[in-house]
């Protein structure tokens, strides 16, 4: 059963568009100059507004799924595990194709394919995949009060297994925690993340079960919002479960640190309360008080979100292999050349990223314009 367009609601397409827009801004940087503290993820422990953006995003997925649960729920088991598992494994294998890009490099002076054992397995997209593949199957056969228990489980567990697994005294270290060593064993070193301290990817395998409690939790937002419709009830009622959380969160997180990068318990829970207050706020702005501003510009983003960040990914890694001198390639040029010497500082750093999601943008609002829409 397809969702009729009147019962979307335009407020969570916005939010949607704004985590693509943000999500754009926090991962292409401008060089030259540090970045705004609050634009760059926390270190390891610690929370910043580059940390909400990814949570944010896994909430809007969760959100998707409330307007499409009829057909997750009424299909035949053989048409849902095959559309799911479709999704799933072309959501997947795009996020390992971009992080394989451009899959030649040159050594000692040939032209060879980039080694499959080098090559990063998990990632952004690879995550989304995980997630929606769970929250899926949850959705069609778990009821809303199953949902809430399975993330209230979820939540302990991947507490528990870290304090369990992890290197007694340091089970929260970069190095000795259980996620670290779960992905080292069944990955191994070649297939992680290597751009941080030490070989450690904040998309691993195991740190996926708590991210997945993004997801549910968007969708029993979803639910509630379309049971109850645009209302300042709702509104309220969305707001005091963002601070009820958010407070949790918060309370949890003095004896278990939240981490993005470890993707702690209360690190879910403190983006869950955020994006529910954020989602609460849109409706009331965007539903009740009929504030249009902006909404064209971030829906344009929430119509081809894959595309728009496939191209935001690899137009970002293209123009960094390409050399412009000896010390600069094309993206340093742009920002240390231009942006850096009419506005030195960070806030250079900031309107070269600016500039870069607007050209984003720029895709998708063509493809708005001819009606391109690509859905999996």
């Amino acid at each position: 059963m397809t969702v009729k367009t009147s019962e979307r609601f335009l407020s969570l397409d916005v939010f949607r568009g704004l985590t693509i827009a943000l999500m754009i801004l926090v991962n292409t940087p401008g060089t030259g100059a540090e970045m705004y503290p609050y634009l760059v993820h926390a270190q390891w422990f610690g929370f910043t507004l580059a940390d909400l953006v990814f949570p944010s995003f896994l909430f809007a997925v969760g959100n998707a799924m409330s307007f499409s649960m009829r057909r997750f729920q009424e299909a035949e088991p053989a048409d849902f595990w095959k559309k799911v598992l479709k999704r799933t494994a072309i959501i997947f294998l795009l996020g390992f194709l971009m992080y394989w890009f451009p899959f030649f490099e040159y050594t000692d002076g040939q032209l060879q394919l980039s080694p499959f054992s080098e090559t990063r397995v998990m990632g952004v997209l690879q995550r989304i995949a995980l997630c929606y593949f769970f929250g899926a199957v949850m959705v069609r056969y778990f009821s809303v009060k199953a949902i809430f228990i399975a993330c209230v489980v979820m939540l302990l567990a991947y507490w528990g297994i870290l304090y369990a697994f992890g290197e007694p005294g340091a089970e929260l270290d970069m190095a000795t925690n259980a996620a670290a060593k779960f992905d080292l064993a069944i990955l191994g070193e070649g297939h992680i993340y290597k751009k941080d301290a030490i070989p450690f990817d904040p998309e691993g395998i195991l740190s996926t079960l708590p991210s997945i409690v993004n997801v549910l939790a968007g969708y029993l937002a979803g639910v509630f919002i379309r049971r109850k419709g645009k209302t300042y009830e709702t509104i309220a009622k969305l707001m005091l479960a963002g601070f009820i959380v958010f407070a949790l969160a918060e309370w949890w997180g003095l004896i278990f640190p939240i981490s993005k990068k470890l993707w702690t318990s209360p690190f879910a829970m403190l983006t869950i309360g955020l994006n529910l207050s954020m989602l609460a706020a849109l409706i009331f702005a965007v539903e009740l008080k009929n504030i249009k501003f902006g909404s064209d510009f971030f829906n344009t983003f929430g119509k081809n979100p894959l595309v728009i960040y496939l191209f935001s990914e690899l137009f970002y890694i293209t123009l960094r292999l390409i050399p412009v001198n000896e010390n600069q390639d094309a993206f340093e040029w742009v920002s240390e050349e231009i942006f850096q010497r009419i506005l030195p500082g960070s806030f250079g750093a900031l309107i070269t990223a600016t500039v870069f999601m607007l050209l984003c943008w720029a895709l998708g609002y063509w493809m708005d314009k001819k009606k391109i829409y690509v859905k999996i």
